[in-house]
């Protein structure tokens, strides 16, 4: 629906024939489909003519349709499936020697090497899953998610809604934002963090209007909170889990490249654990599931939860490498697990430690994995 020399032809089609436009060989594909939203109907009427399934795939981009032209939702007729950046498996940086389908299905012997070293890993933190960047130079690679970043800022963050958004505000925002991944920052505390580095004031209201807008167009998504039942009355922390869909957005919003990271491993150590939950989700969708975060009021933290549709669960926890670190992820699932109650729940079905650097997967004699993000698949 974009090509320059047919656009006006096919936005003319879509008002006036659109079965002209839904005509051809199946599964069609419409690229760009929101620039005509009358098209959905079309669509979702065809299904219905034809009474037959895979159709149709439509497109876009990540701006919304203009849903007032929209009368049916498709419920039914049409499906949606949300389009994420890569994962290491997908870019070609993960083996896949170690499958999250497998662990749920109880298979313990896992075996896995990798080469992973810091280097490498700042760097795939950087260029992110963009399908453009993979197999390129590393310069041209890291520019993807810089113009990526650019492009949200200057545009798709006013596309969404046709709301104009001030460009520098957004920036101090994304900024903040990724000052806060991994953590449960209230946007109190995002305003705060804006005013005391960037010497401006925002309101509470006007940050949350920012940042609902970044969500539309998938820049940021939150993790929510898991409520298991526990043994004990600890009280559990409902506030969601800051996260980009994708880490090299934190980067460009904060300037750093690769060196930066491996000179700041504490802010890398956040960002690595954005990168691990973004392929979490990639995986646990493929597998029908989400992925959910857990603190209590004692402070106790699981970085993810991945739990399927039937209810079995794994509970993860995220660290860059070496032993302390492992002993500390170790140590957490631990006494997580300990805390839930397997009369009314059903235990995890498996418990891991997932690291970014490290020479190779295995099965500890107490039953916890420890995999390298470099080694998984769904």
């Amino acid at each position: 629906m974009q090509d320059p020399a047919r656009k006006r032809q096919y936005l003319e089609l879509s008002e006036i024939d659109p079965a002209r436009l839904l005509s051809g060989e199946t599964p069609r594909l419409i690229d760009e489909w929101q620039l005509a939203p009358k098209l959905w109907d079309a669509i979702r009427f065809e299904v219905d003519r034809r009474d037959e399934f895979g159709q149709f795939i439509l497109t876009g981009s990540a701006v919304p349709p203009e849903t007032s032209e929209i009368s049916h939702s498709g419920i039914g007729r049409i499906s949606k499936m949300l389009m994420r950046p890569m994962s290491l498996y997908e870019s070609g940086d993960s083996s896949g020697q170690v499958s999250l389908a497998g662990l749920f299905a109880g298979n313990g012997d896992i075996r896995g090497e990798s080469s992973m070293n810091i280097d490498k890993l700042s760097f795939l933190i950087c260029r992110g899953g963009w399908p453009k960047a993979i197999d390129e130079e590393e310069d041209v690679a890291l520019q993807q998610a810089i113009d990526y970043f650019d492009a949200i800022v200057n545009a798709d963050i006013s596309r969404v809604d046709n709301v104009e958004r001030n460009k520098e505000r957004t920036k101090r925002i994304l900024r903040s934002y990724a000052r806060s991944v991994g953590t449960q920052a209230k946007i109190s505390s995002i305003a705060a963090d804006i005013s005391a580095n960037e010497a401006v004031s925002i309101s509470d209201m006007t940050i949350t209007s920012y940042i609902n807008a970044l969500k539309k167009i998938f820049v940021l998504e939150d993790s929510s909170a898991w409520n298991p039942n526990l043994r004990s009355k600890t009280a559990i922390r409902t506030s969601d889990t800051r996260y980009f869909t994708d880490p090299s957005v934190c980067t460009a919003a904060l300037e750093l490249g690769p060196n930066d990271l491996v000179n700041d491993l504490n802010t890398m150590g956040f960002l690595f654990e954005n990168m691990c939950i973004r392929d979490l989700r990639i995986y646990a969708e493929a597998l029908d599931g989400n992925v959910y975060h857990y603190r209590d009021k004692s402070g106790l933290e699981c970085d993810a939860v991945v739990h399927l549709r039937n209810g079995v669960y794994g509970l993860v926890e995220i660290k860059l490498g070496g032993d302390r670190l492992i002993s500390e992820g170790i140590e957490t699932l631990k006494k997580l697990y300990s805390n839930i109650d397997t009369t009314k729940m059903k235990a995890p079905a498996f418990k891991m430690v997932l690291i970014g650097v490290g020479e190779m997967s295995y099965r500890r004699s107490d039953g916890i994995y420890i995999v390298p993000l470099s080694c998984l698949k769904h």
